[in-house]
Parts: structure tokens; C-alpha cells; sequence
């Protein structure tokens, strides 16, 4: 039987589970793959700490070169994440001929192109699977599966700090900073989660699954980019008077031969499917012209869900390998005739809007004046009861305006005297209705 070698640069959370996949499932891959995927080197800059996997400590170094260089070595798996040094180990890892693996989102969404233009030159392969959506196979949905659709629109939640966040804001209506301390004690925020909160991590997912969707180099500067911070338990519990539940979305739209790109909170009909992904699951909901609507859904993150995505790639890999393959699909084909990227202030959607507003008579008209004179028509409004400091929550919902429109209407409401905070903003969606 064929063996095929592989060796890891990163000994965290996903490359503690892949260690534990490839030696407890190797009889099992074997059957399946009818080669032996043998696990001959890791590699981790902190080989003291404790994992819930122990390995041959023969196989462990400290030193990437063990792997990179190693000649018996088919496949190099990255799990060591961010832009430098990932960015040359995996160069080195396919100038010296190998397979490469990555889980790595954030050097994938800003050199993706770099890198398979390099994996190409040198007859190997670059696969990333565990990049987007933990272990929710959409990368092999969008390369493969969907390879004959012409994609319309994808809205996904794939961000599970996000989502634990906002699903705990909403069950349990406690503010924002409770729900993250609670994502924090059970792992799922980091102990600085701003890259999450603030929406850069599902930025670098989306770049790459709109760049295979749309045959385009997206990268995290195309996307318009929102956080959840200025969400407040009052906010999640008006909107669900509207019968709407907050999810932060990264979302890719298709309009004639423009795309729109951006990720925020964004208003989800209680009934639509993504409504009811909750905790720290992710999901993925697209629309194409011949499957129609689908939906992928499943654990986003964590040991076992992150390194069920790597070793499939591994075996994929694996099973070109034996099979002699030269010929095989890119990752990512560019289109010629790519279609332009949509600027924000060109967005057209519907809003939630929260004013926080003096309790005093004429305060709505003259909001509602504003607003008729940018052409923004509201759908409904609702005045809340008064707050401390005679504040009052004025909440309207508008029909479809142009975002630019919209702000400039928002710069002279909350340049008056009668408002108290900044107007919150959360967008809606006709397509999740």
C-alpha cells in the first residue's frame, strides 16, 4: 500500500485535532483511500504546553525547515494562521514541490492569487477547505458541486462569536458586554476579540467565497465591513416587535453585472432558515440559477469540526497523489469579464433606524421631514417608552433607499438638538423575508 506523508506547521486547537484524525482514523482513511496517510512531522514554536492529544514526541520540532524541507514529506499542512511567516512557509512549501493545506483566511482573502499562481507554476495543489465555515464542506460546494450554477446571492453567517453573541443577547436579553464574557469563558472569543466583533474575521471568509463564486480577486478592501458592538439588547428586542431576529451576515449579491460585498447586522425574517442558527453554529445560504436555494449548515469552528474540513483536503489531495493526476481543477478560475464591485454608498436596502430623541413634541416631525427630503419613506414607526434623561427610543422601519442618501439624512438628524446619541443603523433584506 502507498504511503503518503504529512507534516504540520501549527500545534493549536485545529492542528491538535488533525494529529488526532490522521493517527486515531488511519486504518478507517486507509480503507476508504487505499493508501496509509502517515503523520511524520509536527511542528509548533511551544512544544510544553499541554493538548488533549499526545503524539510521538519524535515527531515534534520546533523548527519549520523540518517540515518544509523534508524530501519524504508529500503534503504540508498550515494551521499557524496570519499573514507572516504562513506567507512563506507555504512559498518554500511549494517551491520545494509540496502539497499544501490551510486553514489560514486572512493570508488566503489578501494573496490567494499569489499563492495559486505559485501552487500552479509548480504542479501542486493549495487547498483550504477549513478556511471558511469550520467543517461545512462550501468550498468544495462552490469549486465542484456548483461548478455549473451562476451564483446569485450568498448570505452566511460564518462568524461563530458573532453569532454565539448575538444568539445569547437574544434568548437570554442581556446586553452586549454579558454575552461576550460568556463567549469568552467558553471559548468561543478570543481574549482580544476585536477581529470578530468588529467583522474583519467574516470579511476575510467572504473574500474567498465571493473570489470563487464570481470569478473575481475580492479582497477584505472591496468589502464594506460592520461590527456588532453598537448592538444593544434593546435594539435585538425591538426588531423582534418587527419580527426580526440581528445576525451579523456576510453577504454577496449578484446585480446584473455588479456585485455587492459586505458584511453587518443585518435584519433576518424569524422565519427565514438562517433565523434559527444559533450559538456558535455557522451557516451558509445561497442562491444559484439551477439548484436554486440551498443551505449549509454545521459547526464553524472548534477541534473536530476544523480538522474534518483539513483531512478531507488531505485525502483529496492524497488521492490525486496515488492516482497520477497532472491535470487538475483550480481553486479559483478568474473571469475576464468579472463584474465591478458595487461602492457602499450605492447600496439600496431598507432600515431599521433607533433615534434616541428628547421627549418633547415636534421631534418626530422634524426626523420625519428630514428624511422626506433625502427621499426616505418610512414603513412604520414606533416610539417607545420614555427612558433616563427624558430620553426616548424612536424606532422606524424605512422602505428601500440609497445608502449615501441615507447617511447624509443621518448626519443632519444627529446634528440636532433634540438628539441625545448616534442613530443605530441595521440593515434589512428582501431576499430573507
Amino acid at each position: 500500500m502507498r504511503n503518503i506523508n504529512v507534516g504540520i506547521i501549527g500545534y493549536g486547537t485545529v492542528g491538535c485535532g488533525v494529529a488526532r484524525a490522521l493517527k486515531e482514523k488511519r486504518a478507517y482513511l486507509s480503507r476508504r483511500l487505499g493508501a496509509s496517510i502517515n503523520l511524520v512531522k509536527v511542528c509548533d514554536k511551544d512544544l510544553k504546553s499541554r493538548r488533549p492529544f499526545r503524539i510521538d514526541r519524535r515527531l515534534l520540532t520546533k523548527r519549520p525547515a523540518e517540515v518544509i524541507n523534508n524530501p519524504e514529506i508529500d503534503i504540508v499542512v498550515e494551521l499557524i494562521g496570519g499573514i507572516s511567516p504562513a506567507r512563506e512557509f507555504i512559498l518554500q512549501a511549494i517551491k520545494n514541490k509540496k502539497h499544501v493545506i490551510t486553514a489560514n483566511k486572512a493570508l488566503l482573502s489578501e494573496e490567494k492569487r499569489r499563492l495559486f499562481k505559485a501552487a500552479q507554476a509548480n504542479g501542486v495543489e493549495l487547498r483550504f477547505e477549513a478556511s471558511v465555515g469550520g467543517g461545512i464542506p462550501i468550498i468544495k460546494a462552490l469549486r465542484e458541486g456548483l461548478v455549473a450554477n451562476r451564483i446569485m446571492s450568498i448570505y452566511a453567517i460564518i462568524n461563530g462569536t458573532c453569532n454565539y453573541i448575538l444568539s445569547e443577547m437574544t434568548q437570554k436579553r442581556i446586553g452586549f458586554n454579558a454575552a461576550l464574557e460568556q463567549a469568552k469563558k467558553k471559548g468561543y472569543a478570543e481574549r482580544n476579540p476585536a477581529l470578530d466583533i468588529e467583522g474583519h474575521d467574516s470579511a476575510h471568509k467572504l473574500a474567498i467565497m465571493a473570489s470563487m463564486a464570481y470569478g473575481i480577486d475580492v479582497r477584505p478592501k472591496d468589502i464594506y465591513v460592520e461590527g456588532i458592538s453598537n448592538i444593544s439588547d434593546d435594539d435585538i428586542r425591538y426588531a423582534r416587535g418587527f419580527g426580526y431576529v440581528v445576525k451579523l451576515l456576510a453577504i454577496a449579491k449578484r446585480i446584473g453585472r455588479v456585485l455587492e460585498l459586505r458584511v453587518h447586522p443585518t435584519l433576518v425574517n424569524r422565519n427565514h432558515p438562517l433565523a434559527s442558527v444559533g450559538s456558535n453554529f455557522n451557516a451558509v445560504f445561497l442562491d444559484s440559477d439551477m439548484l436554486g436555494e440551498a443551505l449549509f449548515y454545521g459547526q464553524g469552528s472548534g477541534s473536530a469540526p476544523s480538522a474534518s474540513a483539513v483531512v478531507s483536503d488531505i485525502v483529496d489531495v492524497a488521492r490525486n497523489i496515488i492516482n497520477n493526476a497532472e491535470t487538475k481543477m483550480p481553486s479559483i478560475v478568474y473571469d475576464k469579464q468579472a463584474d465591478r464591485i458595487k461602492r457602499q454608498k450605492d447600496f439600496y436596502t431598507s432600515y431599521y433606524i433607533r433615534f434616541s430623541a428628547i421627549d418633547k413634541p415636534g421631534v418626530l416631525s422634524k426626523i420625519s421631514k428630514i428624511l422626506a427630503q433625502h427621499k426616505i419613506s418610512i414603513a412604520s414607526v414606533s416610539q417607545k417608552v420614555r427612558r433616563r434623561e427624558r430620553i426616548v427610543p424612536i424606532i422606524m422601519m424605512t422602505h428601500d433607499a440609497k445608502e449615501s442618501a441615507l447617511s447624509n439624512a443621518l448626519k443632519k438628524i444627529d446634528g440636532l438638538d433634540i438628539i441625545r446619541r448616534k442613530s443605530v443603523v441595521i440593515r434589512s433584506e428582501k431576499d430573507l423575508e
